[in-house]
């Protein structure tokens, strides 16, 4: 199998090192397979992993075909890269996440994604397992898998692709998994690089790339191979396999991964660590072994197998009627399964299924690799490799699993068995071998190509991984299909015999189980007998059940009933005499089907000349017996008559051929019954056989319909749990925002009614309270129903004309206390942009309002004063007292500004009287703005006076600015 080298990382300033290569073109890909309780595992994982990590992405999980996903945006919000819903032929890009979407399939190709349409219905498709194989052939040593929360097993075959293409495979522990079916399933079917809770992945898996980039050179290899060497021999010691003929830089490889979960530097830290550690040597072991294997991997092989190479041979083999295969380094058992179920198919095509049979041997390293194959129970995710005809014909599902059926694994025998140490098996037509030579040394291969040689028959198939060859024993092979690696044995002696010289092993089977005998117990003997002194004419009988347990017994029974040999037994069957034992049963069966009395005559018992007399008879009453059978026994006595000479010989010679006479008799007739019996009995079971079969078959059509239906709830299961979560995210959200809304409504204090389009109120303010008598229960009444202190009577009508218009209405609109508020009225859109109502807000413009009316009585204050040069002006407290005038005030009044400031305007008594009633009026005029001009009389002068009210910034009142208008004399 091709391997691709890594290659060495750069350096990000990301938290954690960056796995990124310096051929940004050629990254590596992440596919993360989730399903039911994913997106909260999703959240976790890139809330956790920095955005330069030189990875894109991929995340394929099980959705609701019929609604719009949510994902994008909910990933968008944890991570900083982007992230998209993928699209046909998109091209990947580093540091970016892609999102399936809902109804597809997704496969990788050339770094761009593709979408199909799900050939399987709904509840049976296989998405992860679908994108993971794609992404393992696309990226092979740069393919990535993780499995994450979630129900079924999907994912696991992917898993193992990527695995076997020297990618890596993490998947989240199951403890921290809200659904662990998905995890448990991947970490049992594949050796996972990484088990960890999901907060803890990312870091794992760029520590991890940051080593497996980092390309070994040789120098370093031969520095560290005394630590090597060290390490293969605590994996012998601890599974006693000796890897010291394997590729050192495979096995470089595997501990430099091993390390880099560890986070270990140095290859001798790693030496301490495996010391330290025995259960380490187990997991490097199953490491090194790279036990991945699939149903009917790389197709054109099994194509080329079922089509020409095997019929042929079975053609061929006219004389031999069981095919012998060997297929070693089998793992978990799918090749040697795909292997029988490839025979099955084509001998019953060539329809030779009784000329001839086939022997599988499949043989693995790995003790739990074949324990595991022998259960023959794999998950229901091989349905991406298995087409459903054959799944139907050769498995049956037992639960989330299927197993393969007994017709196929009769045909396999699994044992544990060391390819290089122990002898192997031979006389062989097939041996399949693949992918394991690509691992071991080229003097290690040559001697197991040889040893395969030695195992074939002539023109025996050898089958070889597609990056393994025969080197240089091409005389012992010749191609049949070289492209694939398929060799025909050809008739060549091997010259160099110590190539097959194997040491001694020790017998790899084992008693499965160790039976001991049992201790036979033995109970007390416990005889119950009743013994009842009955008169000499009293009948001699028993009262039986339908069973025929004794319930009691009258009179002496000794001359027909026995107790059996052996524990007591106080069964009528069993104490019989011989002779109304075997009419017994019969007899007992009619009986029980009426009441009336059965009578056996002319029965011979033992070796009695008196012949005896059996009736038997259902009780009806008395109701406590009823259902039990009454048997009475009695004799039937020989008549015999005085005679002497031949005459006595001759009776006694009738007597014995009447004796014969009857007995056949009883024969016959007991024959007749038995027969009636056995043809009753056998139509009721071929009645009862039909109607169980026929209820097999319902209940076989039944099953397959419920597992069907199963799956499908199960799949629907998953989605919905998927797309709960994103709603329930959305509803938090949606309450976030609500409580956003209300506490900046709340927070502006405005007052805000929302009517639907016939004005009936949906929501409003708190502080529209203030402006209508509103309370909770009134939405869903009318506007036109509240009443309100505006003085607005247009509004219904100014709302109409918005809704009808679409444009806005504003407003300002006085209310009761002197307050001034802006009324807006607008249309109410929805996020579609559809007119769903109106939107009435009411804001207070009270402030602003006295700014303007301050800032009008300021400015005709200002003219006036620019425009009175010639007039009296005073400028008065909003106490009525002076606080400046200006020179043409001095000359009217005759005094000097010194003396008049302070001093109330109305105090000039001596120079301008004022009646009291005259001060409250002008002082209440000006207040209330009804009046703005008063008179006085002055020397003799009628003098007109205006007033001006004086504001400051805030719009309060601070003064007022008097000056005349005119003077006259009376």
């Amino acid at each position: 199998m091709k391997k691709t080298s890594p290659k060495k990382p750069s350096k990000t300033n990301s938290k954690f090192t960056s796995s990124v290569k310096p051929d940004q073109s050629n990254f590596p890909v992440v596919g993360i397979g989730a399903s039911a309780g994913g997106l909260e595992a999703l959240e976790e994982f890139f809330k956790n992993m920095p955005k330069d990590c030189g990875l894109a992405f991929v995340i394929i999980q099980h959705l609701d075909p019929n609604s719009k996903g949510m994902m994008q945006e909910l990933i968008q919000r944890i991570t900083a890269m982007k992230v998209s819903t993928a699209t046909d032929r998109i091209a990947i890009e580093v540091n970016s996440v892609y999102i399936i979407p809902p109804n597809k399939n997704m496969a990788i190709l050339n770094g761009s994604l593709h979408l199909f349409e799900p050939v399987a219905k709904h509840g049976l498709r296989l998405p992860i397992d679908f994108f993971f194989n794609s992404l393992a052939d696309d990226r092979q040593g740069e393919s990535i898998g993780i499995i994450l929360s979630g129900m079924g097993s999907d994912g696991s075959v992917g898993l193992k692709s990527i695995k076997e293409n020297n990618g890596f495979a993490l998947a989240q522990s199951p403890s921290s998994a809200k659904f662990d079916n998905m995890p448990q399933s991947a970490i049992a079917q594949v050796a996972v690089d990484v088990v960890a809770p999901v907060e803890a992945l990312p870091e794992k898996l760029l520590a991890l790339l940051k080593r497996a980039w980092s390309q070994p050179d040789q120098s370093k290899i031969e520095k560290d191979e005394s630590a090597i060497e060290k390490i293969i021999i605590q994996v012998r010691n601890h599974t006693g396999s000796d890897f010291s003929q394997y590729k050192k830089n495979t096995l470089y490889r595997r501990v430099e991964r091993r390390m880099g979960i560890h986070r270990l530097h140095k290859v001798s830290d790693y030496v301490r660590y495996i010391q330290e550690n025995p259960i380490e040597a187990e997991i490097l072991f199953k490491e090194i072994l790279i036990g991945v294997t699939a149903f009917f991997r790389d197709k054109a092989v099994w194509n080329q197998l079922q089509e020409r190479i095997l019929p042929d041979t079975i053609t061929r083999l006219t004389d031999k009627q069981v095919l012998r295969v060997w297929i070693p380094a089998c793992s978990t058992g799918e090749e040697a399964y795909s292997f029988a179920i490839i025979f099955k198919e084509v001998v019953k095509r060539l329809k030779a299924e009784n000329r001839i049979s086939i022997q599988i041997f499949a043989t693995d390293l790995d003790p739990q690799a074949i324990e595991s194959a022998r259960k023959a129970v794999y998950p229901l995710s091989i349905a991406s490799t298995v087409s459903k005809e054959r799944i139907d014909k050769f498995f049956f599902q037992e639960g989330d699993q299927y197993r393969v059926r007994g017709e196929i694994r009769e045909m396999v025998v699994f044992a544990v068995h060391n390819l290089i140490k122990d002898p192997p098996f031979t006389k062989l037509d097939f041996l399949s071998c693949r992918n394991l030579l690509i691992y071991i040394e080229a003097a290690l291969q040559i001697k197991l190509i040889s040893l395969f040689h030695y195992s074939l028959l002539e023109k025996g198939v050898l089958i070889l991984g597609n990056a393994e060859t025969i080197n240089s024993l091409s005389n012992l092979f010749t191609p049949i299909e070289s492209k694939l690696r398929i060799y025909k044995s050809a008739k060549t002696v091997l010259e160099n015999t110590d190539l097959l010289d194997f040491s001694n092993s020790q017998s790899i089977f084992k008693p499965l189980i160790n039976i001991k005998p049992q201790e036979m117990s033995s109970e007390n003997l416990e005889t119950l007998t009743q013994k009842l002194l009955l008169q000499q004419l009293s009948p001699t009988g028993a009262v039986v059940t339908g069973h025929g347990d004794i319930l009691y017994i009258v009179g002496s029974t000794g001359d027909y009933l026995e107790p059996a040999v052996g524990k007591a037994d106080m069964n009528i069957f069993s104490m019989a005499r011989d002779g109304i034992r075997n009419v017994l049963p019969g007899a007992m069966r009619r009986a029980t089907k009426t009441f009336e009395k059965i009578v056996l005559k002319n029965i011979k018992v033992n070796n009695r000349a008196q012949l005896a007399t059996v009736s038997i008879q259902q009780i009806e009453t008395p109701e406590a017996l009823q259902g039990n059978l009454l048997l009475l026994f009695g004799d039937e006595p020989i008549q015999k008559k005085k005679s002497t000479g031949s005459k006595v010989l001759n009776q006694e010679s009738s007597m014995k051929v009447y004796e014969l006479e009857q007995e056949l008799t009883k024969v016959s007739q007991e024959l007749q019954i038995t027969v009636e019996e056995m043809q009753t009995t056998q139509e009721e079971l071929k009645s009862t056989n039909e109607e169980v079969q026929s209820t097999n078959e319902e209940l076989q059509s039944a099953n397959e319909e419920l597992t069907t239906s199963k799956e499908e709830m199960q799949s629907l299961n998953e989605e919905l749990q998927t797309t709960n979560i994103e709603l329930q995210r959305k509803m938090d959200d949606s309450v976030r925002i609500s409580n956003d809304m209300n506490n900046l409504l709340n927070s502006g204090e405005i007052a805000t009614l929302f009517l639907d389009k016939t004005f009936q109120i949906r929501h409003f303010t708190p502080a529209a309270t203030k402006l209508f008598k509103l309370i909770p229960t009134d939405v869903g009444r009318l506007l036109t129903d509240l009443s309100t202190s505006l003085d607005y009577p247009s509004m219904l009508d100014d709302a109409q004309e918005v809704l009808r218009t679409l444009t806005l209405s504003d407003k300002a609109i006085q209310a009761t206390e002197n307050r001034w508020l802006k009324v807006r009225i607008m249309p109410y859109r929805t996020f579609d942009d559809v007119i769903d109502g109106i939107v009435i807000t009411f804001t207070d413009i009270s402030i602003e309002k006295q700014l303007d009316l301050a800032l009008a009585e300021s400015q005709n204050a200002i003219r006036f004063f620019s425009n009175t040069q010639s007039k009296v002006v005073l400028e008065l407290s909003v106490d009525w007292k002076i606080r400046n005038l200006n020179t043409e005030a001095e000359l009217f009044f005759g005094m000097k500004r010194t003396e008049v400031i302070g001093k109330e305007f109305f105090d000039f008594s001596s120079i301008m009287p004022f009646e009291e009633k005259l001060k409250v009026k002008i002082k209440k005029s000006l207040r209330d703005n009804t009046s703005n001009t008063f008179e006085t009389k002055i020397k003799q002068l009628q003098v007109k006076w205006s007033a001006h009210k004086l504001y400051k910034n805030e719009g309060l009142l601070s003064g007022f600015l008097i000056t005349t208008e005119n003077t006259r004399s009376d």
